[in-house]
């Protein structure tokens, strides 16, 4: 990762000193400054947004290691641990069981996730903030046309973290490389990207009994927090990927050259990912059980996915747009050797192939948008179907209504169905049905009311990881009864002058199987700000201070070993509030952020804030940052 790195920074430096020595050879003349909306994004789903430079209430929210608004997240004490989760959405659309460590994927970007660029001139973005006690993070974008048809982009994020507490240090590292090429006539189009990342974490399974307790009492001689006591000092889990993919797309008949608005494509997808899972430890550790061997604890999962997929895209303007596909997967997943138990061996691959095919349709009516999309697989060992319908109606400019309804049937993820470890307890092969999801979701966009969404959920089959009686470690289990969940979301900001008030609540309930889906009744995050143009409009600010609450629950627990959150009912968290105090600027194209992360805590002469049993959130720490964008 480290060369990869070091290649991307060789390359900005490069094209960085060419631009600069290209403007002393050429006459100095004022030139335009390119429109900002002419720096465009591309998703994989192929829609486009341009660059945002701006300083808002949402882009303080989103100034974290994830880079996105974690509100119905809670981060762990250090930067680049996991995420435990305070709500949830089952939006997922997957056919196949998802790989193992699913909590150490919060920053590892998928397919679905990446982005493609089309710019006028070469732009940079850096991102800094400090972590903690010897540790920074940095992400370092470049992306430049080339010409007018071919764009590529280099993106480089990178986390090193040594953390407050006992062997508790980061280290990730998010290597991208996209490319996006069209013919002059823009009948043929090519997206690439090729993608290596890494998550780093050194495990030391949460704090000791003990530990906890001078924790709470906020002890004045373990007011450092390195001087706590943990579970072990031995161990680490790595989740690594490596990713190849392309998706290409020709235009049999295009728009402009159809008498009837027309357009129809041909296109495939192709994509290699190789993921592993590495858990290991020095000695045993007695909390997980009895061991195999001795020393050296070394536990490794891979997967090596390959997929190829054919489609069609049809669009009309009075047919609507109709795109159709179908797809070949081959999997592997799984360990190097077979374990021979006296009630059964447990194998040491689930590999096969997958045969896949599906449809989506789009079209408008007046103001409304009508949509659906249907998947399965035609054959294979595990079967999968998804189905979605929904409609949305712009009322005007600036309110809109959507509703979606969605059924999902797919197999649980790899690690519920198959796992080995050289810990005894950690070994298991299931024969589970398939997680069946039906949910219908309304939201509102409104500038002038609110926004506000609105989901119920039910599962059949719902899987999950717990401990059962008699036992000290977690173990897959699917639950026979029906889990019903509802989620209610509310946001609005409200202005005075240069006054003003964010507010986002969330109301949430397992109205059945609330054993198994733990989640806090509400969730309400509040920020007061104060906003101003100083120095003749040169430094755009904001200043303010944000609340956040959310009610004690049976939070989930962590298990470093499967690097995942499992289901417990004996012990209730939350029910803490947490402030921040934030002083943010920007100048031109750069933003400068300043935080008091969790400062209410200096006046708590009790310490209650935890990120899971045994795992303490960070404790008052001031910490600043920057987003600095370069247009050449």
């Amino acid at each position: 990762m480290n060369k990869l790195f070091l290649i991307f920074l060789f390359l900005f430096i490069s094209v960085f000193v060419y631009s600069q020595d290209t403007d002393r050879k050429a006459p100095k003349k004022k030139k335009e400054k390119p429109s900002i909306t002419l720096y465009k994004i591309v998703s994989a789903q192929r829609d486009t947004t341009f660059v945002d430079t701006s300083l808002s209430i949402q882009k303080e929210y989103k100034f974290n290691y994830l880079r996105r608004d974690i509100f119905e997240l809670q981060e762990f004490a250090n930067v680049g641990q996991t995420y435990n989760t305070l709500a949830y959405d089952f939006n997922d659309s997957n056919l196949k069981p998802l790989f193992a460590a699913q909590s150490h994927h919060f920053n590892y970007t998928e397919i679905e996730g990446m982005k493609y660029f089309n710019v006028p001139t070469p732009l940079t973005e850096l991102y800094f903030k400090t972590a903690f006690k010897q540790g920074q993070q940095l992400d370092a974008f470049f992306t430049i046309n080339l010409s007018e048809q071919f764009n590529f982009s280099v993106e480089y994020m990178g986390v090193r973290s040594l953390g407050a507490y006992q062997h508790s240090l980061t280290s990730t590292g998010n290597f991208k490389f996209t490319s996006n090429y069209h013919t002059k006539n823009k009948k043929y189009q090519i997206l690439t990207h090729v993608t290596a990342q890494d998550i780093l974490n050194e495990e030391n399974g949460g704090l000791t009994e003990s530990s906890i307790l001078l924790f709470r009492e906020d002890a004045t001689d373990f007011k450092d927090r390195g001087r706590l006591d943990v579970n072990f000092e031995d161990a680490e889990n790595l989740l690594k990927g490596f990713r190849l993919f392309i998706d290409q797309e020709y235009q049999l008949i295009q728009k402009k050259d159809s008498l009837f608005s027309t357009s129809l494509s041909l296109g495939n997808k192709i994509s290699f990912e190789d993921k592993s899972y590495l858990y290991r430890q020095n000695s045993p550790y007695d909390g997980f059980g009895e061991s195999y061997v001795s020393s050296n604890i070394n536990n490794k999962v891979k997967l090596e996915d390959f997929n190829v997929q054919a489609y069609s895209r049809f669009e009309n303007s009075t047919i609507g747009n109709l795109t159709a596909f179908i797809g070949y997967t081959d999997y592997n997943y799984g360990y190097n050797t077979v374990l021979y138990l006296d009630d059964g061996n447990i194998t040491n691959r689930l590999k096969g192939d997958l045969v896949q095919a599906g449809a989506t349709y789009k079209k408008n009516f007046g103001g409304f948008l009508v949509f659906g999309e249907g998947a399965l697989n035609i054959s294979g060992d595990f079967d999968a179907t998804l189905l979605k319908a929904g409609a949305a109606y712009s009322i005007n400019s600036k309110n809109k209504l959507s509703a979606e309804f969605k059924t999902h049937s797919v197999a649980p993820n790899f690690n519920f169905l198959l796992f080995q470890s050289d810990y005894k307890n950690y070994n298991w092969q299931t024969d589970f049905e398939n997680v069946k999801t039906q949910q219908f979701e309304v939201h509102l966009e409104s500038t002038n009311i609110l926004n506000a969404s609105i989901s119920y959920s039910g599962i059949d089959d719902y899987t999950y990881f717990t401990v059962k009686a008699n036992d000290s470690t977690p173990t897959p289990h699917q639950y026979n009864d029906r889990v019903d969940y509802v989620k209610v979301k509310l946001q609005k900001e409200f202005r005075y002058k240069k006054f003003g008030l964010e507010n986002t609540l969330l109301y949430q309930e397992a109205l059945s199987g609330e054993e198994v889906l733990n989640v806090p009744q509400f969730i309400t995050r509040n920020t007061l700000f104060f906003h101003d143009e100083w120095f003749k409009k040169a430094l755009y600010a904001q200043t303010g201070i944000t609340f956040k609450y959310y009610a004690n629950y049976n939070m989930n627990a962590y298990d470093p070993v499967l690097a995942e959150f499992y289901v417990q009912n004996e012990q209730e968290l939350g029910g803490i509030p947490y402030f921040d105090i934030f002083f943010n600027a920007r100048v031109k194209q750069i933003r400068f952020y300043f935080k008091y992360e969790n400062f209410g805590a200096l006046f708590s002469s009790k310490k209650e804030y935890f990120a899971a049993p045994g795992y303490p959130y960070r404790d008052a720490v001031v910490r600043f940052g920057i987003v600095w964008n370069f247009f050449m």
